[in-house]
């Protein structure tokens, strides 16, 4: 499946984005998809047991954290055939992976079962194939730990009052019981440690964000998607700091009712249109630059790669194909009020991904 750029000009009309704000049943008695649309907090009730095809059922937590010359990720996913909990520290700026440590298991389907929702109070504690991946959400801080082998990693997260974040629920045409649900929570300062057997590495909160990207899914075989996110301390034209931040992806299940594209701006989430990149960076463009632009305008930014991290992994008839591309994005970006932001130069990334699982 390949994707071509459609300029926001040419699209027919502007994209539906059915907002939901009070709390909605995700799923019916039979396991059909009831909301279709996008919410600034998780509104949308997931029970586990309403799912039909169980077997097709995902859902995980993972966390991303960089400070644009380190890159962390820490993540627990059950997939029901099996699941894994994981660390992986990159050096982004040489381009090498330094550590990486992972337990994994076999048939998920009734145990290691994660919150459902993860943007409110919780805490859970996993212990497989030798990993210990433990969360502890609160109102206001989100610490996450993870131990395996010589990987030791500690990370605690600001979470500033009224924080919004963009969670969307994405049907598939032709099949009622299937759903794409994720939250992707943003602009959360982030400090901590990972240690290795030679090394510590420490994050600061003055460098260093992390963004949450919750999924309790259940998914045809085949999907494709492009994922891009980023956070960073801008400054206006007084001379104040904001926290600035975006999200976009496109490509998975249908978007007539919503796109997972936002803008935060101070913790609010500032909702526009469908985005597309102007040259789809397959098969040997990824560190070409990337022009993003929204159908509406308000999303108009260029990333500069310096860093393709790419992944490509088989297991039987399961692959995931990826290549997440880290680089230094500017231009300008449109809020609700017509405010109009100058973004230069700030740290963020987006994927590309092929799956089959």
């Amino acid at each position: 499946m390949e994707k071509t750029y459609k300029g926001w000009q040419e699209w027919a009309e502007p994209s539906k984005q059915t907002e939901y704000t009070e709390p909605t049943p995700l799923l019916g008695p039979d396991g059909t998809l009831l909301a279709k649309g996008w919410a600034r907090h998780n509104v949308f009730d997931y029970d586990r047991n309403s799912v039909k095809k169980v077997m097709r059922r995902k859902e995980w937590d993972f966390y991303q954290l960089s400070n644009g010359k380190y890159m962390v990720q820490i993540s627990f996913a059950n997939i029901s055939l099996g699941g894994y909990a994981s660390a992986v520290l990159v050096d982004l700026v040489n381009g090498k992976t330094i550590a990486t440590q992972m337990g994994a298991f076999l048939g998920g389907k009734d145990k290691y079962i994660l919150p459902p929702k993860g943007d409110q109070p919780h805490h859970y504690k996993m212990e497989v194939g030798g990993a210990v991946f433990e969360v502890n959400t609160g109102e206001t801080e989100r610490t996450i730990r993870f131990t395996r082998g010589d990987v030791e990693a500690e990370f605690t997260m600001d979470i500033m009052p009224g924080l919004e974040n963009i969670t969307t629920v994405l049907p598939f045409k032709g099949f009622p019981d299937r759903y794409f649900m994720t939250t992707k929570q943003n602009s959360m300062p982030c400090e901590g440690t990972f240690k290795t057997r030679n090394a510590e590495y420490k994050f600061s909160k003055e460098d260093t964000f992390c963004v949450l990207d919750w999924g309790r899914v259940d998914t045809p075989y085949s999907l494709v998607w492009y994922w891009g996110n980023g956070s960073a301390y801008i400054t206006d034209e007084n001379g104040e700091k904001h926290i600035f931040g975006f999200e976009i992806t496109w490509g998975i299940g249908d978007e007539s009712n919503a796109t997972e594209t936002c803008i935060f701006y101070d913790g609010k989430a500032h909702k526009f249109g469908a985005v597309d990149v102007e040259t789809f960076p397959k098969p040997d463009k990824y560190m070409d630059d990337w022009h993003f632009i929204s159908e509406d305008g308000r999303f108009d930014l260029t990333m500069k790669p310096f860093y393709d991290h790419h992944s490509d992994l088989n297991v039987l008839a399961m692959r995931m194909h990826s290549h997440q591309v880290h680089g230094l994005w500017s231009g300008r970006v449109t809020l609700d009020d017509g405010k109009v932001l100058e973004i230069k130069d700030i740290y963020a990334f987006c994927e590309y991904v092929e799956n089959r699982w």
